[in-house]
């Protein structure tokens, strides 16, 4: 198995994604890793590492970088030899099984999107965000990728997040809730209320209607377990970064004002719940193949974690899974 990882793109690279990948490989014995990027930037990062197993390691060469600000699919189409074009270039050719960038997410949809193509039913890929709870983490799509939804668009998303929570959570059979501003019919915008609709007419999907903001979190609402919130990307983005936001925020009165809790091992354990880079990146849904998506401003413990989610991906074929899904499902309508 062979996993891609951007080394030119984030907020700290190639030091982050370096340190990333040879912790990666320490831990999981059964991948090797393509490092693309400037060949001399990441020897010389390299070089900070003298003792490290180089032998599951190749680099490949991208002299280009689309930044942060580019505007994503022109950017793909003026950078043909860009870091994210190039490592995801390199599955569409079957040199590689995987891709994993914390590079500009929108270039990195727009090109897996383009040279990887979606599979047959999906009209635009999601991205799928997994947040903490007490007890098992909640996936919540479109964590945004697209800031626009249709009604059929997130009822697709709900089947994408069911196939997957099912095939790498380990979930027999997952329950879907729609984030609304309220649990009754008649709440929404109208796209919601429409998703609403075309959701509890769809067979083969555990929904169990509306759910808010506060159930997230909580991972139940007033009917019982959540496994799957489905949501347009404007309101999914905002909730994620509202959700980094609180889990700083508790971290920090916990360090402020209780510091000499902070040695505890339960509470390291609380902060290591609450840290996003435990979960890794989020996996884009609905391409054919594997491509994980980082939060710019990922460390080098994302960065091994999306490694992770990019390995058991490949393992359990889950591309595959979404495509024979997607075959036996007739498009919504109204």
């Amino acid at each position: 198995m062979r996993v891609a990882v951007d080394a030119m793109g984030g907020d700290h690279a190639p030091q982050a994604e370096i340190d990333g990948v040879l912790e990666a490989l320490a831990e999981y014995p059964e991948f090797a890793v393509q490092l693309v990027g400037r060949p001399e930037v990441i020897e010389a990062e390299l070089a900070r590492h003298p003792g490290a197993d180089r032998s599951r390691i190749e680099i490949v060469a991208a002299s280009d970088v689309i930044g942060m600000a580019e505007k994503p699919l022109a950017a793909v189409r003026r950078k043909p030899d860009s870091s994210i074009v190039v490592g995801l270039t390199l599955q569409k050719a079957g040199r590689s099984d995987a891709f994993v960038s914390a590079g500009n997410t929108g270039a990195t949809l727009a090109a897996s999107t383009l040279l990887l193509g979606l599979h047959d039913g999906v009209e635009r890929a999601t991205v799928a965000t997994p947040f903490p709870t007490a007890d098992d983490p909640v996936l919540v799509l479109d964590g945004g990728a697209n800031v626009d939804c249709t009604a059929r668009e997130l009822v697709c998303f709900a089947i994408l997040g069911t196939v997957y929570t099912r095939v790498i959570l380990g979930r027999a059979n997952p329950t879907v809730g729609l984030l609304n501003i309220g649990e009754e019919d008649e709440k929404g915008t109208a796209v919601v209320k429409e998703a609403h609709q075309l959701l509890r007419q769809r067979t083969g999907l555990n929904y169990v209607g509306n759910v808010e903001g506060r159930d997230i979190l909580a991972g139940h609402d007033t009917k019982g377990m959540l496994d799957v919130i489905v949501c347009d990307g404007f309101v999914g983005n905002i909730v994620l970064k509202f959700y980094e936001s609180v889990a700083r925020l508790i971290v920090r009165l916990v360090k402020r004002k209780a510091p000499e809790v902070l040695d505890r091992a339960d509470i390291k354990e609380v902060f290591r719940v609450l840290d996003y880079s435990e979960y890794g990146g989020a996996p884009l849904l609905g391409i054919r193949g594997v491509s994980i998506i980082c939060h710019g401003s990922s460390g080098p413990n994302a960065i091994k974690n999306a490694i992770r989610v990019a390995v058991q991906a490949v393992r359990t074929d889950l591309s595959q899974h979404i495509a024979t899904e997607m075959a036996q499902r007739e498009p919504a309508r109204a």
